[in-house]
């Protein structure tokens, strides 16, 4: 991709997401610890990417990781998360993206709960809530 497809993709994604989903989502950065309301929604609902709205997660599999960042034990749908091993730590990590738009949602670590001693750690301006009984946004086209 030449710089210049990277700078429009960038023009484009700064017009519909706010500074700090930005800087998240696109340049995979890290929100502070405790920053999200979505760390105590305890609602019932689906967590969507909020870059092109993808279900991501569950509330039926949300846990309290103590961590200050929204933790699931796993994703709503495998395919709609991809991997990588991020070495910006002096120990490597698996970071996910939506496999959709690409937005960086966190990290997962192998210390979570039962069933799958997953953590799925999110930040939660990556994300949006969709209670119960709420319909879903329709998916965000690319431009």
């Amino acid at each position: 991709m030449s710089f210049e497809t990277l700078e429009l993709e960038a023009r484009q994604w700064r017009e519909i997401l706010t500074p700090e989903q930005f800087r998240v989502l696109r340049r995979e950065g890290t929100e502070p610890s405790r920053s999200s309301p979505l760390n105590d929604e305890k609602r019932a609902g689906i967590y969507i990417c909020a870059g092109c709205f993808l279900p991501l997660f569950s509330s039926e599999h949300k846990f309290e990781s103590g961590t200050g960042w929204p933790s699931f034990y796993q994703p709503m749908h495998a395919e709609h998360v991809d991997t990588k091993k991020d070495f910006r730590l002096i120990w490597p990590r698996t970071e996910y993206h939506c496999a959709r738009c690409g937005g960086h949602q966190g990290h997962v670590f192998d210390d979570g709960p039962e069933p799958t001693g997953q953590r799925w750690c999110n930040n939660g301006v990556a994300l949006e809530f969709v209670p119960e009984g709420e319909s879903l946004p329709e998916l965000r086209r690319g431009e």
